[in-house]
C-alpha cells in the first residue's frame, strides 16, 4: 500500500443486541444499501476492506481519502450511519502488511 492517500478505519456498531440476528425488514434494507455503499467505495480504488465482526458486535472500514474531511463524509454517507441504525467511530489508520 504505497501511495500519497491517507488511511482511515471506521467502526461501526449496531444500537440493537444481536443486530444480525433480530434486524427487521427496514433494518435489513439499510444494511443491503451499506454493503452496495461500499462496494461502490471498492470500485472507485477507495475501499481496502471491510467486514463485520462474525457474531454481528460491530463492523470494520479500511479506505482512503484525501483528507480527515472527506474520510469523515465517506464515513457519514453510509446509509447504515446516515440511517442512525449504527454509531460509527473514525480514526486515522495505516495499512503496514497486507496479504497479497
Amino acid at each position: 500500500m504505497q501511495n500519497n492517500k491517507l488511511q482511515f478505519l471506521y467502526m461501526i456498531k449496531p444500537f440493537k443486541e444481536n443486530f444480525s440476528e433480530s434486524m427487521n425488514e427496514e433494518e435489513s434494507k439499510i444494511m443491503s444499501s451499506h454493503f452496495e455503499y461500499l462496494k461502490t467505495l471498492l470500485e472507485s480504488k477507495k475501499l481496502v476492506l471491510a467486514g463485520p465482526e462474525t457474531s454481528g458486535k460491530f463492523g470494520l472500514v479500511v479506505f482512503e481519502a484525501e483528507s480527515e474531511d472527506e474520510a469523515k463524509s465517506l464515513m457519514n454517507n453510509d446509509p447504515a450511519v446516515k440511517s442512525g441504525i449504527v454509531s460509527a467511530e473514525l480514526f486515522p489508520y495505516r495499512v503496514s502488511l497486507l496479504k497479497s
